[in-house]
């Protein structure tokens, strides 16, 4: 076949390991254990398609039956093994397809094939792409051969390379009896580079900009890259230059500074002109189902920005869009970034199951602009959603302190002397009357009366500001129970026979008796480790860990 009517990614294949792109630490590795002569009996090569796998196969083969040796592997005048290997008619290197060969018995003629001696290589050698559609029976069939593979008098032996994009459906069995080689994604400069240098080869007339789009829509695959340049140049008029514009009309992308006004204009709430934008964007030939991978792309973008630069979004954002989403995203909060990622996701799977899934699109961008309303009001009650659910209790009374500004509320529970039989004015009988002179105090009589869940709720969630003779001020956090106030006004009207006033403050006061217990540990903890006993031990125990210190008592 003329070599100028070959497709670009089978006429630039790299015929070396020096020509492969970025993959030079696995290329390096290779290359030494065949200097060394510790070739091992099989290759797992895995990694996500055009990345290079069959190509690494094909060198490793041509570097290990090279009349030229690894020092001066052919590149352009091939010698009579490398000729044939590059055109998969080698007699003694057979590429077997996996998909279309995967029972034992395709794996019975391999291994009896095995037993004769390559007729011109050194080494005979099955490469077997797709690996992973091998049937169980194959493997197995597999594992004897690769674990022993037979010597030939010439010195060779036998060598299999098998290459995957699913290496997690290769048995445990088999890849331990490989050498594994991970192929990497290309990152976006390299290959930029790379599609630029075919460019200028093929005498083609691309923007850099168009280019950049290319090497993001191949996502990191040298041979979709490839591709995607062929079919470019192939919508080229003579003399024509193929800008961004012409790029993504031909890939069915938009520009992206488009969609950043769309978000822009949900987060405003501007309905009408949203759907017109994205009306635009469809008119351009862009699927729905890309339109959404691409929205989701750009919420990520949002959360994300302030910890990116303009090189780590892989040629999606340019300079100033880049820009413009950092200035956008100081005035979203993360929830409500994170809840249009999630609304997003679950929008991509319901695209599957709608007939007009244009009409689905539009529906959900109106569904932001209200779910961005609702997090909003959500958020700005939030300060004051526990003290409202206060309020709402049926049987409590708001009595306002004008006289502290740091004081929010109290609350004071009148139908708590209904819920206690009248034995006398105070409520209880006298000889049952409890003081409650501290915090310390109120703890230990729930401890007594059994309210462990009252006891919980106080350690836990509750901060004391100032506790005096029927008057306890706190402030809380958001996981105590609305029930609270409620609860503790009852029991000690029960317990003293006086009514009490629980004010909450915005002052946050100590802190809680659980995070008082917390930074204890902590430091008894940082202090034994300090002792001369437990550097005895570490030393003799040097994976051990202090995870708790109990402390002498008075009596021990």
């Amino acid at each position: 076949m003329n070599k100028n009517s070959k497709v670009l990614a089978l006429k630039y294949r790299p015929q070396t390991f020096d020509q492969l792109i970025g993959q030079e630490v696995i290329a390096e590795t290779i290359i030494n254990s065949i200097k060394a002569n510790k070739i091992p009996n099989a290759y797992l090569l895995t990694g996500i398609r055009g990345v290079g796998k069959t190509t690494t196969a094909r060198i490793i083969a041509k570097a290990l039956n090279c009349s030229k040796g690894i020092d001066n592997l052919c590149k352009n005048d091939f010698c009579e093994n490398c000729e044939p290997i590059i055109n998969s008619s080698h007699i003694d290197v057979m590429e077997v397809d996996a998909a279309s060969h995967t029972g034992i018995d395709n794996i019975r003629e391999m291994i009896d094939l095995s037993r004769y001696a390559p007729t011109t290589a050194k080494y005979k050698i099955f490469i077997i792409d797709e690996t992973h559609m091998l049937s169980k029976q194959a493997f197995a069939g597999l594992l004897k051969t690769l674990e022993e593979p037979p010597q030939y008098e010439n010195g060779g032996g036998l060598k299999f390379i098998f290459a995957t994009t699913e290496v997690k459906k290769i048995p445990v069995t088999i890849a331990s009896r490989c050498q594994r080689f991970d192929l990497s994604r290309i990152k976006s400069s390299e290959l930029f580079e790379f599609i630029k240098k075919i460019k200028d080869k093929e005498n083609g007339k691309i923007t850099d900009d168009a280019i950049k789009l290319l090497v993001k829509i191949s996502e990191g695959s040298v041979r979709d890259a490839l591709s995607l340049l062929d079919r470019a140049l192939l919508s080229l008029d003579e003399g024509k230059e193929l800008d961004l514009n012409s790029a993504q009309k031909i890939f069915g992308y938009f520009d992206k500074s488009q969609l950043i006004d769309l978000f822009e204009l949900i987060l405003r709430g501007e309905e009408k002109k949203s759907i017109e934008i994205y009306r635009q964007i469809y008119e351009q030939g862009v699927e729905p189902k890309v339109f959404i991978n691409d929205f989701l792309e750009l919420v990520y973008y949002f959360k994300n920005i302030n910890s990116l630069n303009i090189e780590s979004t892989n040629f999606t954002l340019n300079d100033e869009e880049f820009s413009k989403i950092k200035k956008i995203a100081n005035e979203i909060s993360d929830e409500t970034l994170i809840l249009f990622w999630q609304f997003t996701l679950k929008t991509l799977g319901e695209l599957e199951i709608v007939n007009n899934q244009n009409l689905s699109v539009e529906m959900f961008l109106i569904r932001l602009m209200y779910l961005k309303s609702s997090v909003n009001k959500e958020h700005s009650l939030l300060s004051k959603n526990k003290i409202d659910q206060f309020k709402k209790q049926d049987d409590e009374q708001i009595i306002v302190n004008k006289k502290k500004n740091e004081t929010i509320s109290q609350v004071k529970n009148i139908s708590q002397e209904q819920e206690v039989k009248i034995e006398n004015n105070k409520g209880i009988k006298a000889w049952e009357k409890l003081n409650v002179n501290s915090f310390g105090q109120l703890l230990k009589i729930c401890n007594e009366k059994k309210e462990i869940k009252l006891k919980y709720e106080l350690e836990k969630n509750v901060n004391l500001v100032h506790f005096e003779n029927n008057r306890i001020e706190i402030s809380f956090n958001d996981n105590l129970d609305k029930n609270f106030i409620k609860d503790l006004s009852l029991k000690l009207f029960e317990w003293t026979g006086d009514r009490w006033i629980i004010t909450l403050s915005k002052l946050k006061g100590e802190l809680s008796i659980n995070d008082k217990q917390k930074n204890q540990k902590i430091k008894n903890i940082n202090s034994a480790k300090q002792s001369k006993l437990y550097k005895n031990l570490i030393e003799k125990f040097p994976d051990a860990d202090l995870i708790d210190v109990n402390p002498k008592k008075e009596n021990d």
